[in-house]
């Protein structure tokens, strides 16, 4: 009986942008619920790390890595490369990006705009369009998208962002009809310690954390295997399809 709530047993899921994060977290979770897991990330030594450090923590698992570049205008080739070397897999998870492109109205450009939107929103429908004939077929498999809580409530200087963010909703949406019956979802995450915000001096950064616990109902600051929660339950969910799972401490009730 126990069986049947153990969903990732012997599945193939494939983390784009799992060397670090909530990525990382996600491979780590899948990998403790009995999968076999492959990561993707633009960097060689960044994979070889990350491979290397599940293989030390789940020594009787199997875990892969492949690089994939998705800010450069091949991206489409790219991911068709990718999948040439992972083939088959039951579930995607698409958590790569790049640094936050907040910037203010009046320094907004066309190629700022372009730049911002390649890899959180152009990479991720190139991806499903490949990734569609790789997906084992049926409501068992699934792609999980991400966002931000950027999407549900407005920051100023993030315009650029929250577009794209809030653009990922609708195509989580149509995906799910695109691609049916593979489901597709979206996870919102709120703030996360994460190494993104590593860019920020340590000062800034730890005044960044403070401000965090200080304002959000859960007064904690989020980890990425708090949020990796979302992608497994969306991935053995097999009910679950074109909706969205916030993970944002309540950040959208203050």
């Amino acid at each position: 009986m126990a069986s049947k709530y153990q969903k990732l047993q012997n599945k193939h899921v494939l983390i784009i942008g799992g060397t670090s994060g909530i990525g990382f977290a996600v491979a780590e979770g899948s990998l403790a619920s009995g999968a076999r897991v492959t990561i993707s990330s633009s960097s060689q030594s960044r994979v070889d790390a990350a491979v290397e450090k599940l293989k030390a923590g789940f020594p009787n698992s199997t875990s892969a890595g492949h690089v994939c570049d998705l800010s450069k205008p091949t991206v489409e080739a790219d991911i068709e490369a990718l999948f040439a070397k992972v083939g088959a897999v039951d579930h995607i998870v698409y958590t790569a990006g790049d640094r936050l492109a907040t910037v203010s109205i009046p320094d907004i450009t066309y190629e700022k705009i372009l730049a911002a939107g390649q890899v959180r929103f152009v990479a991720p429908m190139l991806l499903a369009k490949v990734a569609s004939r790789y997906l084992s077929p049926g409501p068992s498999s699934s792609i999980t998208l991400t966002t931000g809580a950027v999407s549900q409530k407005p920051m100023p200087d993030w315009s650029v962002v929250a577009a794209y963010a809030a653009g990922l909703h609708g195509l989580t949406r149509n995906l799910a009809l695109d691609l049916k019956p593979v489901r597709v979802n979206l996870v919102s995450p709120g703030f996360v310690d994460t190494a993104l915000w590593d860019s920020h001096d340590e000062k800034d950064r730890e005044k960044i954390l403070q401000s965090v616990v200080e304002k959000v109902p859960t007064g904690r600051v989020a980890q990425p295997e708090d949020v990796a929660e979302a992608f497994l339950f969306l991935m053995k969910d097999a009910n679950a399809t074109g909706t969205v799972v916030d993970s944002n401490s309540g950040s959208l009730l203050v």
